[in-house]
């Protein structure tokens, strides 16, 4: 079930705005030397045909810096040489996830920005500890999956995830990983060993989601060695997992866009409603669908709750582009037809063997989450929409390696001056404007960019998007607010 992960990881939110604090000191490390880089020509070829030649970089790092006898670890990066015949300060990549490749990231679509921020400087597509060129560990292949005959409830979902976790994280720590090294505050550590061995005194961090929970933690712990940042779909250090009231907050917004179509508000006068209605439903009586499979010859029947429905709704909302159809679904089953919404389940959840791969399990249990918003969270699943199904499979699996926590002083929120721009959509699902303004309001020098109707994954959404960040970082003004069009829900 590694699909679950992958669709389901990720978003924020703040508990009742705790007291700003100074950052705690940076986190020294001069007692150990830089690392020393080994460069190799790469061809680094994009995924529109364009290839440019770059440098693959490879350098040494402790495994878990709380160990002076942990193992060594490589990781790599791409670097994109700058344009500029005085560049600033290196731009370094963070991806999202956790668990994305920075290097991936830049053959996709947002391989342009990559490209032109090199007016201002060195770009590099970073892969950090445990992804991409930087994997440190093997996948672990989940030992019983279930099948299509074991019914696609709450209880069997949080079960199987709450004991294969636990068992692939015994399985790599017996394997010689030391699981506990793969939090973000390590991954911090090694962006300032990257740094160091770069040989320059800043550098400037551009991250989106997770990676904008790693900006910050790189913003908290090592303020001194960041000159400029850039974050979107903002992920604060307490926010691992995100607050239902913004999810519900976000619907009523996806709402209001339906109400100004006729066409659409006729066929969804209420959507929140629906959903409501169907999700009763369905913990009432478990649905039943039975189907071919594409590519199999048998029919299945698989049953699941409104559990695995909330489950497809998380999955759908973080772009516009993919909760204009999510009316249809639940439309479909308030309708009596599960076929859709069981088709759907099958290919995400059932088709392929599930398994872990061990970064983004260790980087969210370290995170955590406080005591205080788990309070306030569990308010607010009871009545949400989409209950607790946001950033699955967290909070389900917290605790179950209490060892990896990261604590309260993490999780803490810090003041910062370094000038940083938080990019926001109002149609992201998966991390809320409302929430970024919180971490912003920490930043003596950050700016926010409210994009309305933008989604989650906006650095490839629009032009103006990649025009906005480059002008940040040359110190150029830089927009407030950038509108895009509203999406087009569909309707039967």
């Amino acid at each position: 079930m590694r699909r679950f992960a992958v669709l389901l990881a990720v978003l924020s939110a703040c508990t009742a705005t705790p007291a700003l604090v100074e950052p705690a000191p940076p986190a020294t490390l001069a007692t150990t030397p830089a690392p020393v880089i080994t460069y190799a020509p790469y061809e680094f070829a994009a995924g529109n045909g364009t290839k440019i030649q770059a440098e693959l970089g490879k350098f040494e790092v402790s495994e878990n810096r709380s160990d002076p006898n942990a193992r060594k670890i490589t990781l790599s990066f791409v670097r994109f040489a700058s344009t500029s015949p005085n560049p600033g300060p290196p731009i370094i990549y963070l991806a999202g996830g956790p668990g994305g490749s920075g290097i991936q990231t830049a053959r996709g679509p947002r391989f342009p920005l990559f490209m032109a921020l090199r007016e201002v400087g060195d770009v590099i597509a970073f892969d950090q500890r445990g992804t991409g060129l930087s994997r440190t560990m093997p996948p672990c292949q989940v030992q019983d999956a279930p099948g299509a005959e074991v019914p696609l409830t709450r209880t069997n979902v949080v079960a199987f995830y709450r004991t294969e976790i636990a068992r692939c994280f015994d399985k790599w720590e017996s394997s010689g990983v030391d699981i506990d090294g793969y939090t973000t505050l390590q991954n911090a550590h090694d962006i300032d060993d990257l740094r160091r061995a770069l040989g320059v005194a800043k550098i400037n961090l551009w991250g989106i989601s997770y990676g904008s929970h790693l900006g910050l933690t790189m913003l908290k712990y090592h303020p001194q060695s960041v000159d400029r940042a850039v974050l979107a779909g903002i992920e604060g250090l307490d926010e691992t997992v995100k607050l239902p009231s913004e999810n519900d907050a976000y619907f009523a917004r996806v709402q209001a866009i339906i109400d100004a179509d006729p066409v659409a508000k006729a066929a969804y006068p209420d959507l929140a409603a629906m959903m409501r209605r169907v999700h009763a439903r369905l913990n009432t009586t478990p649905a039943t669908a039975t189907f071919t499979p594409a590519g199999k010859t048998e029919p299945v029947t698989i049953t699941f709750d409104a559990f695995g429905v909330q489950l497809l709704a998380s999955g759908s909302i973080a772009d516009p582009s993919a909760v204009r159809r999510l009316p249809l679904l639940y439309a479909a089953l308030d309708s009596g037809d599960a076929t859709q919404a069981g088709r759907l389940l099958y290919s995400q959840f059932l088709a392929q063997p599930p398994g872990f791969s061990g970064m983004p399990e260790a980087m969210d249990l370290a995170s955590g989450i406080s005591p205080a918003r788990m309070a306030r969270l569990e308010k607010e699943f009871a009545t949400s929409l989409l209950g607790d199904t946001l950033n699955f499979p967290m909070p389900h699996v917290a605790g179950i390696r209490p060892q990896i926590d990261l604590g309260e002083s993490f999780r803490a929120p810090f003041k910062s001056d370094v000038p940083t721009l938080f990019i926001s959509g109002t149609l992201d699902g998966r991390t809320y404007p409302a929430e970024a303004a919180v971490t912003a309001a920490g930043f003596a020098k950050g700016q926010r960019l409210i994009v309305e109707n933008g989604g989650h994954n906006i650095y490839e959404a629009d032009p103006r998007i990649g025009e906005a960040v480059l002008a940040w970082f040359k110190s150029q003004p830089t927009p407030t607010t950038i509108r895009f069009d509203p999406p087009k829900i569909a309707t039967p």
